[in-house]
C-alpha cells in the first residue's frame, strides 16, 4: 500500500511538470489585464525550471530554454534567466529583448533587472529602438517606469540615413528625445554637425543646439551656433544666441536666424549682417532676407550697406529699404529672361524707336499675356533715357493689350507717358537701367533659331515652379549683381556724400544712379538735378552726369556762392575731387566771384551761354568758361542786386549732408 502512494505521488509531480511551466507561472501570481503596476514577475515560459535556495530566506528560481516572463504589461525574453523571489531581481543571460508595450524594444546580451525600482541595466551589444531610431551601445541602464535610458561608455543612435554618435547620452521614451553629451557627432547626408551636447527627437528627427555647435554643410559651408534646431526631415531650421553662418563667398551673422531648405529662403533678425568676401560689400539691418537660390536679398529696419574700398576709403549707404538681386548671364555674357514653357509665354522686346519688334496682331494674342509666370521678369519695354519697363502684373488677368495699344506704348518716348499708358491698363510696372550695348541691339524681333529676342537676351526654358527642382547655382562670372535702395537715401564716403529718395546701383557699369531730388557733395561744392549718375571705378568716383534742372553750387564763403546752372552736366573727379564740369541748357547760368591776384574778390559775374565749363583748383572753382551766345554781367561786389544773387534752383542744403559714416548708423 505504501509504495502504490509512493508512485502515485511520483506521477503526479510528473504530470504537473509535463502541463508545463506555463501552468506552474499562472499560479505564482494572479494575471491582472491593463495594469502595468505589478512587481512581481511572472514566468510565462521555459523548457525547465529548478530552484536553488540560498540561505533559510533566499530562493532562486533558475528558468532556461526560450525563456519569457512578464511584469505588468512588460514581457523579457532571453535564453535562460534567474529570479530573486525575494528581492524580486532578474537576472538574463543571452539573447536579452524586452518588450515595453510594444513600443519600445531594447536588446541585449545581459541584463540584471531590479523590479522594485524597474530599472534595468543591461551590457554588451545593447540596442534600444522606438520603431524611429535605433541606439547602439554597449552598456545602458534604463529605468521602465519613466521609460529613461542613459549610457556613459559611449552610444550610438541611427535614424535613416542619420547617425549620432557621443560619449555619454540619455533617451526619453516619452518625448522621444536623445539628449548627447560629450564629443558628439551628428552625420547625415547633408550635414556634418559636431558639438559637446545636443538633443535629438527621433520622432520628428527635429536636432537642438544647446551648446558651441559646428555644422558643416556637404555642399560648401559652415554654422556655428550656441542655440537653435534644425529638422532633418523639412529642412528648416533656426538659430540664436549669435550664430554666424559661412559659405565659399559670404558671412551671414544675427542675434536670431530662421532658414527654409527647400525655399533657399533665410531670415535674419536682430543686428543683421551679412558679408560677400568676393564682391567687397557688407550689409547691416535690424532685419534681413536672403534667398540663397536667387542670390538676392532685402533689408530693412535701418539698414546700411558698406562697399569695400581700397584703404578705409570705403562708401556707406542707409536708407529705409535696401535691396539686391543677380541678373543671370549665358556662357555669351548675355541676360537670361526664363520663361515658363507651360505658360506658353514669350518675351517681347519694344523699342522707341523702331517698329521692326512688333509683332502682328495675331501674334501678339497669341502671346497671352494674362498667362505670364510673373515671378519671372518679361515684356521689356525700352524707352530712349536707356530703360526697360518691365510689365511685372496684371490685376486683371484676362484684359491682355492689344496690338495698337501696344504699339502706341511701345512707340512713346517720354517714359511717364510709358508708365501711364501701361498703368491705366490695370499693370504694374518696373524700371530698370540697361547698358547702352543692349540698347544699340535692340532692332530685331525674335530669332526663331537663334531663341533671342529684340535685346540680344537669349531665351531659356524654366523649370515649372510647381514641381521640385534644384535651382541653378549663381557663378560670379556669369552674373551681374546689382542694388536698389528706397526712401531717404543717405552715402557717405570720404570725398563724395549724397542724398535722395532712390537708388539703384549695378555691378556692370558701376555706376550709382540718384533719383527724386538728389544732392551730392565734394568738399565745398554741391551737385543737385532730377537724376545724378555717379560713375565710379575700383570704388572712387570718376564721374557725373546729372539730367534736367542741374546746378552746381560751390561755397565761396559764408555770403557768396558760385553756381552754375543748365539742362545737364558733366563732372569729372581728380583723386576724389571735383576737377572739371560742363554745363549745357537753353540756356546754362552762372553766377561767378572773380578774384585777384591776392584772393581778393572782384565782384559778381552773373552769365549765360549754351555752354559753361568749369574748371576747379585746391576744391574751388578757379575759371568759368562760356561757349556760344555769351550774355553777362559784372556787378561790383558792394553793388549786388538781392534779385541777381540766387538762380532759381539755388538751394543749399548742407544742414541734409551726412557728416560722418556714423551718422548713418543713428
Amino acid at each position: 500500500m505504501k509504495l502504490i502512494f509512493t508512485k502515485v505521488f511520483f506521477y503526479l509531480i510528473l504530470l504537473l511538470f509535463a502541463g508545463g511551466i506555463h501552468a506552474f507561472a499562472q499560479l505564482t501570481v494572479p494575471q491582472q489585464p491593463g495594469s502595468d503596476t505589478l512587481r512581481t514577475i511572472q514566468i510565462i515560459q521555459g523548457l525547465s525550471l529548478r530552484e536553488k535556495t540560498i540561505d533559510s530566506v533566499t530562493t532562486l528560481k533558475i528558468i532556461a530554454g526560450n525563456v519569457i516572463l512578464k511584469e505588468g504589461l512588460t514581457l523579457f525574453y532571453c535564453d535562460s534567466a534567474t529570479i530573486n523571489s525575494l528581492t524580486n531581481i532578474l537576472e538574463a543571460f543571452g539573447h536579452v529583448h524586452i518588450n515595453q508595450n510594444d513600443s519600445i524594444h531594447t536588446y541585449a546580451q545581459y541584463l540584471k533587472y531590479v523590479g522594485k525600482d524597474r530599472i534595468a541595466f543591461l551590457k554588451k551589444d545593447v540596442r534600444l529602438t522606438d520603431k524611429k531610431g535605433t541606439l547602439y551601445t554597449q552598456d545602458l541602464t534604463y529605468d521602465l517606469k519613466s521609460s529613461v535610458g542613459n549610457y556613459t561608455t559611449g552610444g550610438k543612435v541611427v535614424n535613416g540615413t542619420t547617425v549620432l554618435t557621443s560619449n555619454e547620452g540619455t533617451y526619453y521614451g516619452s518625448t522621444k528625445d536623445v539628449y548627447f553629451k560629450k564629443n558628439v557627432h551628428l552625420v547625415d547626408p547633408k550635414y556634418d554637425i559636431v558639438s559637446d551636447s545636443l538633443l535629438y527627437n527621433t520622432q520628428s528627427q527635429l536636432v537642438t543646439f544647446i551648446t558651441a555647435t559646428k555644422i558643416k554643410s556637404k555642399e560648401g559651408g559652415d554654422i556655428y551656433t550656441k542655440s537653435g534646431s534644425y529638422n532633418l526631415q523639412n529642412g528648416k531650421a533656426f538659430f540664436g544666441s549669435r550664430s554666424v553662418i559661412k559659405d565659399s563667398t559670404r558671412t551671414y551673422v544675427a542675434n536670431d536666424m530662421a532658414y527654409d531648405e527647400k525655399s533657399g529662403i533665410a531670415q535674419l533678425e536682430g543686428n543683421a549682417v551679412i558679408k560677400d568676401s568676393v564682391n567687397s560689400y557688407s550689409i547691416l539691418g535690424g532685419q534681413i532676407f536672403s534667398n540663397k537660390f536667387t542670390g538676392a536679398f532685402l533689408a530693412s529696419r535701418k539698414p546700411v550697406l558698406i562697399f569695400k574700398g581700397e584703404g578705409k576709403d570705403s562708401t556707406f549707404i542707409a536708407a529705409d529699404t535696401l535691396f539686391s538681386g543677380v541678373i543671370k548671364l549665358d556662357i555669351h555674357g548675355k541676360k537670361i529672361v526664363e520663361i515658363d514653357t507651360l505658360k506658353h509665354t514669350t518675351v517681347i522686346g519694344f523699342t522707341d524707336s523702331s517698329t521692326a519688334a512688333l509683332q502682328n496682331k495675331n501674334d501678339v494674342q497669341k502671346n497671352n499675356f494674362s498667362r505670364i509666370d510673373w515671378l519671372k521678369p518679361v515684356i521689356p519695354i525700352q524707352d530712349d533715357s536707356g530703360f526697360v519697363y518691365v510689365i511685372e502684373k496684371y490685376k486683371q488677368p484676362n484684359n491682355a493689350l492689344s496690338a495698337e495699344q501696344i504699339k502706341e506704348v511701345a512707340l512713346t518716348k517720354k517714359a511717364d507717358a510709358i508708365i501711364e499708358k501701361i498703368r491705366s491698363e490695370e499693370t504694374i510696372v518696373s524700371r530698370l537701367p540697361i547698358s547702352a550695348d543692349l540698347k544699340a541691339a535692340a532692332k530685331k524681333p525674335i530669332d526663331s533659331l537663334t531663341n533671342k529676342d529684340n535685346l540680344g537676351v537669349k531665351h531659356f526654358a524654366a523649370t515649372d515652379t510647381l514641381k521640385k527642382a534644384t535651382p541653378s547655382k549663381l557663378v560670379k562670372d556669369t552674373a551681374i549683381r546689382y542694388f536698389e535702395a528706397f526712401h531717404h537715401v543717405r552715402i557717405f564716403n570720404d570725398s563724395v556724400q549724397s542724398v535722395c529718395d532712390s537708388l539703384f546701383y549695378s555691378s556692370e557699369d558701376s555706376v550709382f544712379r540718384l533719383y527724386q531730388k538728389p544732392l551730392l557733395f565734394n568738399n565745398k561744392s554741391q551737385i543737385a538735378g532730377d537724376t545724378i549718375y555717379l560713375f565710379t571705378e575700383n570704388k572712387k568716383a570718376k564721374r557725373m552726369y546729372v539730367f534736367n534742372n542741374g546746378i552746381i553750387i560751390n561755397e565761396a564763403n559764408k555770403q557768396m556762392y558760385n553756381q552754375m546752372g543748365g539742362r545737364t552736366i558733366n563732372g569729372y573727379f581728380k583723386d576724389g575731387t571735383i576737377d572739371y564740369m560742363r554745363v549745357k541748357g537753353n540756356p546754362a547760368e552762372s553766377i561767378f566771384y572773380p578774384q585777384d591776384n591776392d584772393s581778393a574778390y572782384i565782384g559778381m559775374n552773373r552769365s549765360k551761354g549754351d555752354v559753361i565749363d568749369v574748371y576747379f583748383v585746391d576744391k574751388a572753382v578757379n575759371k568759368v568758361k562760356f561757349i556760344n551766345d555769351i550774355d553777362g554781367t559784372l556787378y561790383p561786389i558792394r553793388q549786388r542786386p538781392e534779385d541777381q544773387k540766387y538762380l532759381k534752383n539755388f538751394k543749399w542744403w548742407e544742414s541734409r549732408r551726412p557728416k560722418n559714416k556714423f551718422e548713418l548708423f543713428e
